[in-house]
């Protein structure tokens, strides 16, 4: 009888760890979220202050996890302007400069 009281202690220790590892993981993804928005928004604006006629939108569909993609979609057309993709670590390589954007987005509207 010793031994079973032991034993649902330490499952029931295994189970308070198993929650606070799940409760990190919730806190760290809303983090991620958090940061991806925020550089998104940082793009999003740069991209309108060179180019006002433009429509910018944010995942339009359900984003691949833990990357950073910003595509030009002209018509039937789609142009990459970035993939963070294959970038980093640091996870600051895989969001690019507002800047280097807007310098990309110039450069596929000067080929079309």
């Amino acid at each position: 009888l010793g031994r079973r009281g032991t034993k649902r202690k330490v499952e029931a220790k295994e189970e308070d760890k198993t929650s606070t590892e799940e409760k990190k993981a919730r806190g760290e993804n809303a983090h991620e979220e958090a940061v991806y928005g925020r550089n998104a928004e940082e793009v999003k604006s740069a991209l309108l202050a060179a180019r006002p006629e433009l429509t910018v939108v944010c995942n339009p569909e359900k984003p691949r996890r833990n990357s950073f993609e910003i595509t030009l979609l002209d018509g039937a057309k789609e142009t990459s302007l970035w993939t963070g993709i294959k970038k980093g670590p640091p996870r600051k390589l895989k969001f690019p400069q507002p800047d280097d954007v807007v310098a990309a987005l110039k450069d596929a509207l000067k080929t079309e």
